[in-house]
Order: C-alpha cells, then structure tokens, then sequence
C-alpha cells in the first residue's frame, strides 16, 4: 500500500469511528453539485424539520457527533456536510475550485437542493462554516427559516492577532502534534472526545484546498432576514481565544436588532460543538418548527 493510500485509509477508519459513536442510524449520500461530491451524514425522524450543519474549518461533519447525541436529532432531521476542499469524504471536481463567497453559496444551494428541495431549512454553521452560512443566507434568505450561528469568525469581529499566530503552523505544515497543541492551547485544556482528535490528527495529511476568504457577509442583509419574522441566533463562546467574544456580541447585538444573541461563559472556540452539545441541542429544538 503507498504512503497516500495509507493515509487515507487511516483518515477513513478514523472518520468511521467517529460516526459509529453517533446514536441511532446514519444515513450517508454524496450529493452531486457543480464543485464536485457533497458527503452529507443524516439522522433524525425523516419527517422532522430539515437542520443543515457546516462545520469549521478542518473539524469536518462528524464534529456534530455530540450535538445529535445531545437530541439535536430528536427535534429535527440533521444533514451533517463535509464542507469540499476540506478534511472529510466530499470529492472536489476536477478544475471547479471554490474561489469566492458567491461560489460558495452556488455550491450550498446545490446541497439544498439535495437535502430540502421542497421548503425553507434551519441552516446552521460553526466558525468558518457560520462564515458560509451567513454569506448564504445573505444572498439566498428565501431559502432559510431560520439561520443560526455558533461562534462565527470574520462575521461581526476580526480575528485576534495572537490567534492568527498560534493558528499560522498549523495552517502552514500541519502535523498531528501541531494540531494537538494548538486545540490544547486554544481550549485550555478541555477534555475533547478521544476519538474525534484521533480524527484530527489525521487532517494533518489530508491534501485540501485553499479555504474560500473574502469580505464579511453582508449584515444589512442579513438585518433584512430578521425583520420579515426569520429567526436568527448567534452564540458566542465566552472564552474563545479567536476574537474577543464580549465585543463581537456588542457587534451582532448592533448590526442584527431583533436576532438572539447570547455568549455561553467558560466555553472555548474550538470546544463549541463538542462541550457545550447540550446546549447546542436546546438551542435547536426552540422552535423547531422554525
């Protein structure tokens, strides 16, 4: 077996473990869209209100694994995706890169498409993937009824220079212990579920693309989502290292009068969906409907 083949298959098993941990079946597709195969991991009643979940950057979808054991997936039917050019199991087309926010929101609605042709969906993203969801419900606010971020960076604050630092090797030449040293420093420490930093220690070999950047999305028209009776809500963590989370509620209290936003004390950024999944999971059953 060559080097790569290894290492794929040792992303792989690390992957499968993690979503073996998931409570109840798990439904695995891969969704055709223009920048190449969607992996989405559903669960959940199928007759439930759709809740589509993005990841961060790097943590792929089986990060969620704790907020469907939370019953995230009691309230709703979650869609879990492997964001493309990403660590995970979704295949980027050959010569389709996304390059821009308005490529990402193409690719998006190709995975809506997919998941809830039919209706609006509860579209919900962490850090980088909050990123995507708000520059989608931007430019697409018909389809969402209801659009929820957790802990979003570069949506109402910059990230903090220490952060980019810290974070700068890792993005640079990532290895299993850069990787483990950075997510101990930026959580304090926090006990993280051992499997799913196995699963982080193997991104370090997995060929991905340049993440999409670009500007923030637009907050006046995500100020526009709220007032028509769409429901926003941002989540802040209280001790997150990525960007001062106190001014960065002052600043989504400010741009989105009417959406709810909260700072969850003594959680970090990168803890988010892995220790506070209890919270998380309430969250997302109010108003499920929504």
């Amino acid at each position: 077996m060559s080097r790569t083949s290894s290492s794929r298959s040792a992303f792989r098993d690390a992957y499968d473990e993690v979503l073996a941990g998931w409570p109840g079946p798990v439904d695995a597709v891969e969704l055709p869209t223009p920048y190449g195969l969607t992996r989405v991991n559903s669960c959940g009643p199928a007759g439930a209100p759709p809740l589509v979940l993005l990841p961060g950057g790097g943590a792929t979808s089986a990060v969620w694994g704790a907020c469907v054991a939370a019953g995230a997936a009691r309230t709703h039917r979650v869609h879990a995706v492997d964001l493309v050019g990403e660590p995970g199991l979704s295949v980027p087309a050959p010569g389709r890169a996304l390059r821009t926010p308005g490529d990402l929101a193409d690719w998006l609605d190709a995975v809506l498409d997919g998941l809830a042709p039919r209706g609006p969906v509860t579209l919900a993203g962490h850090s980088y993937g909050a990123w995507i969801a708000a520059h989608h419900a931007a430019r697409r606010p018909a389809r969402l009824g209801r659009l929820v971020l957790l802990d979003p960076t570069r949506v109402f604050a910059g990230l903090r220079p220490g952060y980019v630092l810290r974070a700068l090797p890792v993005l640079v030449r990532p290895t299993p212990e850069r990787i483990r040293s950075f997510l101990a420093w930026e959580t304090r420490g926090a006990a993280l579920d051992p499997a799913w930093l196995r699963l982080q220690d193997e991104t370090a070999r997995f060929p991905t693309a340049r993440p999409v950047t670009g500007p923030r999305p637009d907050l006046a028209r995500l100020a526009e989502l709220v007032e028509p009776g769409g429901r926003v809500d941002v989540l802040f963590a209280g001790e997150a290292r990525c960007h001062d989370p106190g001014r960065a509620a002052r600043a989504a209290r400010e741009a989105l009068p009417g959406a709810r936003v909260d700072v969850l004390p003594g959680i970090s950024h990168h803890a988010l969906p892995l220790t506070a999944a209890a919270e998380i999971a309430r969250l997302l059953a109010d108003q499920a409907a929504g």
